[in-house]
C-alpha cells in the first residue's frame, strides 16, 4: 500500500513540475498561475504532512511549523498583491517544495522500509530549515518592495463613481 501512496504522491508533485516547465516553455506564465500554483503545492504537501502525522511517521510539532509557514507565506501573498506585488517563488521556496516532496516519499516508506527512518528525519529537519529560510526571505523581499514604493512618495487612491483613480497626497 505503502508503495503506491508514493507513486500516486510523486505523479502529483511531477505533474506540477511538468505543468510549470510548460507554462515557461510556452511563456504562458500568468499572475493567476503564479497565485494558484504556490496554493496546489501547498495542499499536496500539506495533506501529505497530516497523513504522516495521522500514521504516527512524523511529530506532530515539525509539520505544524511547516504548515504553519505555508499558512504566513501565503497571507505574505495575498498581502503582497493587495499592495500590487506578485511574489513568485524563489530558490530557497523551490528547494524546499523539492526536499519535501523526497522527505513525504521517504517517510511514507518507512513502515515497509525501516531503514530508511533515519533518512527521513534528516530530510525532515532539511525541511524545515528551507521552510524557515525560505519564509524570512519571502517577508524580506515584500518589505523592501514596500519600502522602495514609500520613498517615492505617498499615494492616494479616490474611488469617484466606481473609477479608479491615483492621485499623489503631497500634490494635493
Amino acid at each position: 500500500m505503502e508503495l503506491w501512496a508514493v507513486a500516486v504522491f510523486i505523479a502529483a508533485a511531477l505533474t506540477d513540475l511538468f505543468d510549470g516547465y510548460l507554462a515557461r516553455k510556452h511563456g504562458q506564465v500568468t499572475r493567476l498561475g503564479i497565485l494558484l500554483d504556490p496554493i496546489a503545492d501547498k495542499l499536496l504537501t500539506s495533506s501529505a504532512f497530516i497523513s504522516l502525522v495521522a500514521l504516527h511517521l512524523a511529530p506532530a510539532w515539525i509539520v505544524v511549523i511547516i504548515i504553519g509557514r505555508e499558512l504566513a507565506v501565503s497571507g505574505l501573498r495575498s498581502i503582497a498583491s493587495s499592495e500590487g506585488f506578485v511574489i513568485q517563488a524563489s530558490d530557497l521556496g523551490k528547494t524546499k517544495m523539492v526536499l519535501e516532496v523526497i522527505a513525504i516519499a521517504v517517510i511514507a516508506l518507512v513502515p515497509r522500509f525501516p531503514e530508511l527512518n533515519i533518512l527521513g528525519e534528516v530530510l525532515l529537519w532539511f525541511v524545515v530549515w528551507f521552510a524557515l529560510a525560505s519564509a524570512v526571505q519571502y517577508f524580506w523581499i515584500l518589505w523592501r518592495k514596500l519600502e522602495v514604493r514609500d520613498r517615492e512618495g505617498p499615494r492616494m487612491v479616490v474611488i469617484r463613481g466606481g473609477a479608479e483613480e491615483q492621485k499623489d497626497v503631497a500634490s494635493h
